[in-house]
């Protein structure tokens, strides 16, 4: 099986939105250091102080994860496995074909089931409804290529 990706971000930057993501975000990282020797230097530090300080931290270093790639979404079938990130800061799910039970498909999700009793449950959302479609085949091809038995489930309201 020839691997496939799928990019659940279809809006591509292009490179000198990159380039202004990573200066954007030292910038912000820049600032938190100046406010924060001013502050201390001044004896000003309060909790708002403290506060600003955090969120120009975790908004510059994601700002500068994104501008470098590292945030982008997908869903990738290899021959042995299921990769997928669905969340720009959390860590990519690796399900290996052996260890994958069942596979039920949603309308709008596809929830595993391992061998070890776990389900992890991929969401689409409905931003780029164009891509769910292709990703549910491309699932049904693997879970029949490897012997896992699928369903799918219509969700009634």
């Amino acid at each position: 099986m020839k691997e496939k990706y799928f990019d659940l971000d279809p809006n591509n930057k292009t490179h000198l939105v990159k380039i202004l993501q990573v200066i954007f975000g030292i910038l912000c990282i820049t600032t938190v250091l100046y406010y924060t020797l001013t502050g201390i230097i001044s004896g000003a530090t309060n909790t708002t102080l403290w506060l600003a300080i955090v969120f120009l931290v975790l908004f510059g270093v994601y700002q500068i994860m994104s501008g470098l790639g590292k945030t982008r979404k997908y869903f990738r079938l290899n021959q042995n496995s299921i990769l997928f990130k669905q969340h720009s800061v959390l860590p990519i799910t690796d399900l290996q074909s052996d260890k994958i039970d069942k596979i039920e498909l949603y309308p709008l999700s596809i929830k595993f089931f391992l061998k070890n009793s776990r389900k992890i449950k991929f969401r689409f959302g409905i931003s780029y409804p164009e891509i769910i479609d292709p990703v549910k085949q491309e699932v049904i091809g693997f879970a029949e290529d490897h012997g896992i038995p699928w369903i799918e489930v219509p969700e009634e309201i």
